[in-house]
């Protein structure tokens, strides 16, 4: 029987799958590599600009005049090319396209890894190198080798101060970094628990932090009344009866805690208990990974009435989720509380700017990736949920936030 994978992709596993591509994405980084690659090509042309988005996210606003004049020369091509363009402010690739831009079924390209976020709306979503977007431009299909699946079953209710990030790197761990390399992740949920759609998007994209191609959902009432507040309608998907995974994995929410992915691993991770009371130098919480509205919101419940004491640096993953937190008292709690609020982007995750490490510095990020040197030479950094990220900047150390709630 049928995986997703194979579903959208309309081919067997291991078979070559050439499909035309509904929507095609980079960001400031990536799109300047793809746009010199289509330049070497001889400037063909772009084939379907309408299904190919430019989104400027990595480093926004610009941090040195050599990136300014890079993003001007991809602005300028993007809107003369006649792709959908989205300037500093409106948020990271990922978030922006999550936002009614991406539909169940639709095969979606990234050039940034982190693509694979976008399978949390039913979509087969991966990310692909530069000159493959720039093939993409020219052509408006790529190729792909339909990938063997690995279901994840989940079942049961989150405890209090639980997330599902703390799930994320539960099965980040269980797979390894490289345990689901070229596999697509189906994640599977029984019929008392539901997992909204915020959540879903957080478990997706870790999907590549194993290595996974994808991290696909099947469509069903959450996606429809998700897609519902963008104007979009969709129909639901229906999985087989006994679709083959190559490998079944199960999680339990109700026995999940809090977790850490530690120095310098994202498959290496800690109960957040036994890491209590080491000291930090920043708390960044953001990233496409955990930069939206009830990211933020969480956080900020926990935050309320207190002081943080030690630097927090916060950045909306977009421009609609920055809103929603500044219509809603969010941002005024978060910065009443001492937090310094970014405007929507990647922020410090790369390491370019707005609150990169120093070296012997240790941080702790609600990102996906914690590798050495990522976001600050010689730093050291963990990685948690929101929530324990707004324990542990009140406290000015590792800290439970069931302690706190």
């Amino acid at each position: 029987m049928e995986t997703l994978s194979e579903k959208i992709l309309g081919a067997q596993v291991g078979s070559f799958s050439d499909k035309q591509i509904d929507k095609a994405f980079c960001h400031d980084g990536t799109g300047i590599q793809a746009k010199i690659i289509y330049d070497e090509m001889g400037a063909p042309g772009i084939v379907n600009p309408g299904a190919c988005y430019v989104i400027y996210d990595h480093i926004a606003p610009a941090n040195t005049s050599q990136t300014a004049d890079l993003q001007r020369e991809l602005r300028e091509f993007a809107t003369k090319s006649g792709m959908h363009f989205s300037d500093i402010g409106g948020g990271i690739c990922h978030q922006y396209m999550a936002e009614g831009r991406v539909l169940p079924g639709e095969v979606v390209i990234g050039a940034d890894s982190h693509s694979c976020t976008l399978g949390a709306l039913g979509a087969f979503a991966t990310g692909v190198g530069a000159s493959d977007m720039a093939g993409i431009w020219v052509s408006g299909e790529t190729w792909l080798r339909v990938p063997e699946s690995i279901s994840i079953y989940i079942s049961g209710t989150l405890g209090k101060g639980v997330e599902y990030k703390d799930l994320a790197l539960c099965y980040v761990a269980e797979l390894g970094m490289d345990g689901a390399t070229y596999k697509s992740l189906e994640f599977r949920v029984d019929s008392a628990s539901e997992i909204p759609m915020e959540g879903r998007l957080t478990l997706s994209n870790m999907a590549v932090e194993a290595g996974a191609k994808a991290g696909l959902w099947y469509a069903d009432r959450i996606t429809r009344e998700y897609l519902s507040r963008y104007g979009q309608t969709c129909q639901e998907q229906k999985p087989n009866n006994e679709p083959f995974y190559c490998e079944e994995i199960w999680f339990e929410l109700d026995d999940l805690e809090p977790f850490l992915a530690v120095p310098h691993r994202v498959d290496t991770i800690k109960n957040v208990s036994e890491l209590a009371g080491t000291p930090l130098d920043q708390i960044f919480i953001g990233t496409c990974t955990n930069g939206r509205y009830e990211d933020l919101a969480r956080a900020a419940a926990i935050l309320d009435g207190k002081k943080v004491a030690v630097r927090t640096v916060v950045v909306p993953a977009s421009q609609a989720d920055y809103l929603h937190a500044a219509t809603s008292g969010v941002l005024a709690t978060l910065v009443a509380a001492g937090c310094t609020v970014c405007p929507p982007g990647c922020g410090p995750c790369l390491g370019a700017h707005m609150g990169v490490l120093g070296e012997g510095e240790v941080g702790l990020s609600t990102a996906n990736r914690n590798f050495r040197n990522r976001m600050g030479v010689g730093a050291s950094y963990y990685l948690s949920s929101p929530s324990t990220a707004a324990a542990s900047a009140i406290a000015g150390e590792i800290a439970d936030p069931r302690e706190v709630l």
